[in-house]
This record gives C-alpha cells, structure tokens and sequence, in this order.
C-alpha cells in the first residue's frame, strides 16, 4: 500500500508543477522524507495525506487507489503559483472548497 501511496502522490506533485522541496514545506518534512513517501519506503501519517488530498484537489481515497485515473478538476487546478508554503495552503483551502462545492452540486441532482 505504502508503493502505491508513494506513486500517487509523485504524480500528482508532478502534474500540479511541485516539487518534493515545495510538499516538504508544506507538511513541515523534509525533502528526503518527502522522497521516501514517494518510493514507498516510509508510512505516512493520515494527517499528511489529508493535507496533502486538499493540496492536489482529490478525495483522501483517491491517494490510495491503485488505478488512480486524473479527475479533470486536478487538470483544471493545475496552475502555477510561486509554491511558497502560504501560496500552497491558499491552494489547498480553495481546491477543498471546489471540491465540496461539486460534491454538494452531484448529491443535488441526485435528487
């Protein structure tokens, strides 16, 4: 799990346009602890993949799929900011709000 984990998240950093200094910052890691997610060899904390899930625009679950197809909001968000660590939490804090936002709008015309 902890493979596939790793593998979900370096594409996603890369899509978005990230680095693993730029995640590293923004969950108060280091590169080289960012880089042992990634290969699979470190667990990751629930609280990091929350973290990280709101920053790359997707559900927690999807960091855990094996298959992880791109959604076309991940696309749509993949714009480019200066990656500071305050310009990653504002992309977060909004992805999450668009995503409850099409959750709400989905369960609406379900009805």
């Amino acid at each position: 799990m902890k493979e596939i984990i790793g593998k979900n998240i370096a594409n996603l950093r890369n899509i978005q346009g990230l680095t693993q200094d730029n995640l590293a910052a923004y969950l108060g890691v280091s590169r080289v602890q960012i880089s042992h997610y990634e290969r699979g060899e470190r667990d990751i904390s629930v609280t990091e993949l929350n973290k990280l899930a709101d920053l790359f625009g997707v559900e927690l679950s999807d960091l855990l799929e094996e298959n992880l197809e791109m959604q076309k909001l991940n696309l749509a968000f993949a714009f480019r900011s200066k990656n500071t660590e305050s310009d990653l939490e504002y992309i977060a804090s909004f992805k999450k709000v668009v995503r409850n936002y099409l959750k709400m709008e989905r369960l609406e015309n379900a009805l």
